[in-house]
């Protein structure tokens, strides 16, 4: 048996798509999805298996202008991504990258498609080429997806391109095939079992930050985060598990608790069940709502979630 193995990093501007893939490809849940942009904040490996050939897959943040250090140090972590990766995929909004040019156009295509723009000259840069992936695409016109198709590829960064859905699944079956062809002769990475390279506590944290996303993503800009302060397995066969939750001002600690608490306890609740059947044991969680202002400045923060706080 002749096995294979690599590395394939998934890079696109915010809300492409690129946690969907990430999933869709692994066939497991490894990265958080919600209808907020950029709640990706570090590379997630997914692990996806392919006949003989493993595929360790980077998604990393969206890569997008940014203007803060927590931006800074998640697009530097979005490039790191790609620059050690045997494949890169640009994923693209086919929707929004067609609908950015049109009048009225929303600020968020606008914004998404200046992004795609950004990577194209960072790729050219780097000098790598990348396999473009148009995601979207349930319902477009077949000879608008080959317009857009051929001005992205003549822009001479890609190598070949596919049309997928991330979230239907179209399309990426084929997207899997070649990406598993791609992958150098070698032994795997990780079990065949295994569908992510995270730490536990990681983990936990990113899936209470995503129930928060769920639950407030209007009334809470990104700032917030959750950090697991204590991860215990209980004789009896359970873990509990303690977890800070981090906001910006007083005026956001409302948000978070809810009338008479019932915000946080919707989310307590969403991520243990959630918790439990990933752990595949029972969860006791527990969670505290705390202010700093600061959070996002502290070098302890970035170590953590593997992000480089110097950016």
């Amino acid at each position: 048996m002749t096995t294979r193995a690599g590395f394939a990093a998934i890079i696109g501007a915010p809300n492409a798509g690129k946690s969907t893939l990430t999933n869709r490809l692994v066939g497991a849940k490894v990265s958080i999805v919600t209808q907020k942009v950029q709640t990706t904040r570090f590379p997630v490996r997914g692990v996806a298996m392919e006949g003989e050939a493993q595929i360790v897959l980077v998604d990393t943040p969206g890569i997008f202008t940014p203007r803060r250090k927590l931006d800074r140090a998640m697009v530097r972590a979005a490039w790191g991504g790609a620059a050690d990766a045997d494949v890169i995929v640009h994923l693209v909004d086919a929707v929004a990258e067609l609908k950015a040019p049109v009048p009225g156009a929303t600020s968020a295509d606008k914004r998404s498609a200046a992004d795609v723009e950004s990577i194209v000259e960072g790729l050219k840069t780097s000098g790598k080429k990348a396999i473009l992936a148009l995601n979207k695409i349930d319902g477009m016109r077949r000879d608008t997806l080959l317009a857009l198709s051929k001005t992205l590829f003549d822009t001479g960064v890609y190598s070949e391109v596919f049309m997928i859905s991330a979230a239907k699944g179209d399309g990426v079956d084929d997207l899997k095939a070649r990406l598993a062809a791609l992958m150098k002769e070698g032994p795997w990475f990780y079990p065949a079992e295994q569908t992510a390279d995270l730490p536990v506590r990681l983990l936990a944290a990113e899936i209470t930050r995503e129930k928060i996303y769920l639950r407030v993503h209007e009334e809470l800009p990104y700032a917030a985060a959750v950090e697991t302060t204590a991860f215990e397995e209980k004789h009896d066969g359970s873990a509990r598990i303690e977890q800070t939750i981090y906001v910006e001002r007083e005026s956001q600690r409302p948000i978070i608790l809810g009338a008479k608490g019932q915000t946080l306890k919707w989310i307590g609740q969403k991520s243990r069940e959630e918790l439990a059947e990933l752990l595949d044991r029972p969860v006791h969680l527990f969670l505290h709502v705390k202010v700093d202002e600061r959070w996002a400045d502290k070098r302890e923060f970035y170590g953590d979630v593997g992000l480089d706080f110097d950016a």
